[in-house]
């Protein structure tokens, strides 16, 4: 989902927040109404996020970055205020399962959810009229306009899937961990950033590939368990997220 956003020049900083509030309000309406009903309202949050994301960039041109990063705010904040800051358990045998805590075979379930999101993602962007509007959008906007692409359409969408997405992985987080809570995805949105640029998307738009993400979210998680076993705590391992988002881009900019 970041990977669509960046490449039409966009930013998406709500991501961690939006992951932990579909984890929450997923748990909450298993706990009432069943898995059905829970799947569904998780998708909702995403939906209702990335529509007034999209909505405030498109319409009235306001930075994605400011809306967001505001969006980032009320997410987490909304999700710590419906639970009181506590962790909502999920009981539910079908939906853990599916969402994280199962496996097909030798294949844990999140695998293959994430196999999926990537081969989908992938076609789209490369091969699809879609996903060429999304390049051009974020190569030039004002070519794009010229050539008749509606590129306030695109904008409002790919901060959609953005945050569509972002409630499944919510989801995942919830089934995998059995449980909601407002703190799943914090500081996920460095993470995604950080594998985006090192997948070779350019965070100032007009490329990117999904197949480059993939790899560069692996990159990620080698650095994150090498900053374990070095010892280093929380606080030290986002120091080091942040300093390989800023070189990268540095690297990009100088080439």
């Amino acid at each position: 989902g970041m990977t669509y956003a960046i490449s039409a020049a966009e930013i998406d900083l709500s991501v961690g927040s939006v992951a932990g509030l579909s984890s929450v309000v997923t748990a909450m309406t298993i706990t009432r109404w069943g898995i059905i009903p829970g799947i569904l309202a998780g998708l909702t949050v995403g939906v209702v996020v990335g529509s007034i994301n999209g909505s405030l960039v498109s319409l009235l041109s306001i930075p994605s970055f400011l809306v967001t990063l505001g969006m980032l705010g009320i997410a987490v904040g909304t999700a710590q205020w419906i639970t009181n800051s506590a962790p909502i358990p999920i009981l539910s045998d079908s939906f853990n399962f599916i969402f994280g805590s199962g496996n097909l075979g030798p294949v844990p379930t999140v695998v293959i959810w994430s196999a999926v999101f990537v081969v989908v993602g992938a076609i789209v962007l490369a091969r699809t009229k879609f996903g060429r509007q999304v390049l051009a959008t974020g190569g030039n906007r004002t070519a794009a306009d010229f050539t008749g692409i509606n590129t306030k359409r695109i904008k409002f969408q790919v901060l959609l899937i953005s945050a569509v997405v972002a409630s499944v992985a919510g989801m995942l987080y919830a089934g995998r961990l059995q449980s909601g809570r407002f703190q799943w995805g914090t500081g996920d949105e460095l993470s995604a950033i950080a594998a985006v640029i090192l997948g070779g998307t350019s965070l100032f738009g007009g490329s990117g590939t999904v197949g480059g993400t993939l790899v560069g979210a692996l990159l990620i998680g080698l650095i994150n368990n090498g900053l374990i076993l070095a010892g280093l705590d929380s606080s030290q391992q986002q120091v080091g997220r942040g300093g390989i988002i800023i070189l990268s881009v540095a690297l990009a900019r100088w080439k």
